[in-house]
Order: structure tokens, then sequence, then C-alpha cells
């Protein structure tokens, strides 16, 4: 079981750990600052030091609920137990935040607007895509979405986290708005809430103000089929 230290702390970026595993090219830690590729979000990257020796992490994957493996770009020298050192990529991760933030505060416009969930998508540093299942792809409804997203962007305002025993979480109206997909089946669930515009059931790491992000620009729309309408977007630069 791997101790997920971002959910506490969006803003870690190292950390101790001891080896539980080893599997060629791959170490399975007892806590991490590494997000795995889940949940519609990239992986970050990253270093992993053992004295001297840093080995570049390519990927961090999950295994089972809570078991989060580093992909190294080369087999490790070292040994089950030893204690390592993990550093993210900074510039890396607070690209991810800042997307992954904004796509909560769209998801949230397209669920209140037009009862639209979400059926797939993938935020990576470069930009965002999310598919709704929505009827019409007219690209001036998603122009119109991305406007307000930004508006609420602007209004500074600041993202709580914190759990929520998992029963109570989910009498919560639009706690999930994901089609076809539920929270992990675990006693207490994260939830990530914009007070006044969202509230999610949510694993991964958020900027703490909305201000952080700037502003997303839409970059094009896709009918990708039926519940199937597709939104990129990105980071303003």
């Amino acid at each position: 079981m791997t101790e997920l230290l971002y959910q506490k702390d969006s803003y870690m970026r190292k950390f101790e750990a001891k080896i539980l595993e080893i599997k060629d090219n791959s170490i399975l830690l007892d806590r991490t600052v590494f997000h795995p590729l889940s949940g519609g979000l990239d992986s970050d990257k990253g270093i992993i030091r053992y004295g001297c020796v840093e080995y570049n992490v390519a990927q961090a994957y999950i295994e089972g609920e809570d078991n989060v493996w580093h992909v190294l770009e080369v087999r490790p020298e070292v040994c089950v137990g030893e204690v390592v050192e993990g550093v993210i990529n900074w510039e890396r991760r607070y690209k991810l935040m800042k997307l992954h933030t904004a796509s909560h505060i769209l998801s949230s416009i397209m669920f209140n607007r037009y009862g639209a969930l979400i059926t797939g998508g993938h935020i990576d540093v470069f930009h965002a895509k999310d598919d709704f299942n929505l009827e019409s792809s007219e690209r001036s409804i998603f122009e119109e979405v991305v406007e307000e997203t930004n508006k609420v962007i602007r209004k500074c305002l600041d993202v709580k986290i914190y759990f929520l025993d998992r029963e109570k979480a989910l009498n919560i109206p639009g706690i999930v708005k994901l089609a076809q997909r539920m929270p992990p089946n675990v006693k207490f669930l994260r939830i990530v809430e914009i007070p006044g515009i969202d509230i999610q059931a949510d694993g991964g790491p958020h900027v703490k103000n909305t201000c952080e992000i700037g502003e997303i620009v839409l970059e094009r729309v896709e009918n990708k089929g039926k519940g199937r309408k597709r939104i990129y977007y990105k980071l303003k630069e």
C-alpha cells in the first residue's frame, strides 16, 4: 500500500520513501508525491535519488487501488527496504494542476446548464480534452462555457480539499460527474470543492485558488458520436 502524499498536499515536491518491491525497472514505494496515470490525468515525472545516483522517472502508474509503481528509465541498483528520495518535475505538475482545476469548473458548468456528464477525457501538459454526453456539438455552446469558466477563474475562489464519509458524500447532488464511473469503494472519499461552483469526489492534485489558473483557451470541438461531444482546451500562454 502506497501512502498518496499528493492527496494531502498538492504542492509537495520532494519526499523520502522506503522501497517495498522491485520489478524490472519499476519500484513500489510505501509513500509518494508522484501522481500516477489515472483519473484522466497524466502521470507526474521526475527523479528518484539514491545516494549520489539519480534515476529518471518516466511514468508512475497505479496497481489495484493504492499501489503506485514508479517506472524508471533504467533498472535501479537498489534493494527492497532501502530509503530513496523522490522529486517531481514541478513545472509539469503545476500545469497539470491548473488544467485539472479548470476542468472541474468547466464540467460543473456543463452539468448545471445542460445536465451533461463526462464520458471520457484526458489532461496532459499541453491541453485537456473532455467528452460530454451532449446531443449538440455546436461550437458556440462550448465557447460560452469556456467564457463562463474564465469568469469563475477570475473570481479567485479558494479550492477546498477534505475527506468525507462515502455514504454521506454520495448523497450530495452532482458529487459524481462521470457518466460511467463511480468513486472507489472506500470508507472516506476525497472531496474537491470550489464553494458555490462545484463539488466532486476526486483523487488528483489541484491548485489552492482559481486565480492561479490564469485563463483557458478553446482549441477545437469534435463530434465523436452519440454521447461523445469532445472539447479541447489549454492554458493561455
